[in-house]
């Protein structure tokens, strides 16, 4: 396994169908730009469609893409968006759950839920569970859900206050959120191994330089500039990890990825480790039923 993997080594994705969420500006249009360039058929699945066009107009006449509205924070809209795609698609070979909120003061999606909860981690289960059966036949198809360094961060799971109703910590919301990202991408690979076709790999792009530190306090907003050059990368090389989890044939089912460099950082995308904790089967299998039920979605696997 190549220790300096580069986006050099993405191989042909001619024939591959690709589906990205939020995929109209940074880690998701950086991953859609390689794959499109590769020759994969990209499905740019975002809130803004009219920026979502402009995104697919970015990416060149040549590109096969097309644009799909989605909004992870309704779940009236993921199932409408899984519906069309149904009916576009004949199928999926990768699904890439990148978009994300970060930070943001406490607000509720359509359906209640806390926001980074209800965005990164239920919507994201909720379009996996209504796609699935798009992947399951396709060998060598891939989920790859993007998660964060930011899921040791004062995470945990709150069962006893998922919504953060009691009270509202913006960063432990979004440690929350992400570590369920993880959660999530572990219990998948589980039910899907015995299918044998669809693997469910996870990744995280370090500290990349994109809008989704525009929530952050005011305070580290301030910081950010005069430290950035010290910790972070580009989003570019941000995109590498979700990209190697994505198009490398030696990834495996249940594997994470991450920049090389102290703290994940930054640096080439390896196989890295998460925390003790994301790895707790109990947990991921409370979470998966606490999911199927919170978005009435249920899984043709396990």
């Amino acid at each position: 396994m190549s220790e300096n993997w580069t986006e050099r080594e993405v191989p042909s994705q001619r024939g591959r169908v690709a589906v990205i969420t939020g995929a109209n500006t940074g880690l998701g249009f950086d991953t859609a730009k390689v794959l499109a360039e590769r020759g994969a058929t990209v499905v740019l699945a975002v809130r803004d469609v009219e920026k979502g066009k402009q995104a697919a107009a970015r990416l060149g006449a040549d590109a096969d893409v097309t644009v799909q509205e989605l909004d992870l924070a309704s779940l009236e809209s993921v199932r409408a968006a899984a519906a069309d795609l149904h009916t576009t698609l004949p199928k999926i070979d990768l699904l890439i759950n990148n978009a994300g909120v970060m930070y943001p003061p406490r607000q509720t999606t359509r359906d209640g839920f806390e926001l980074q909860f209800g965005t990164n981690h239920l919507g994201h289960f909720a379009l996996t569970g209504l796609l699935l059966d798009l992947l399951l036949p396709v060998e060598g198809s891939r989920v790859v859900t993007v998660a964060s360094i930011a899921h040791r961060i004062r995470a945990g799971i709150h069962f006893d206050d998922l919504q953060w109703e009691n009270s509202y910590d913006r960063v432990a919301a979004y440690g929350q959120a992400k570590l369920a990202n993880l959660m999530f991408a572990y219990e998948l690979q589980r039910r899907l191994a015995p299918h044998g076709t669809t693997a469910s790999i996870a990744a995280h792009p370090g500290v990349a330089r994109t809008e989704l530190m525009r929530n952050s306090p005011a305070a580290m907003r301030a910081v950010f500039p005069l430290v950035a050059p010290l910790f972070t990368q580009s989003s570019e090389r941000g995109a590498l990890p979700i990209l190697r989890a994505a198009t490398d044939p030696t990834a495996l089912g249940g594997q994470y990825y991450g920049p090389a460099g102290p703290g994940g950082y930054r640096g080439r995308p390896q196989v890295v480790a998460s925390s003790p904790q994301s790895y707790d089967g109990a947990i991921q299998r409370r979470l998966w039923a606490v999911s199927e039920e919170l978005t009435a979605v249920k899984f043709p696997v396990g």
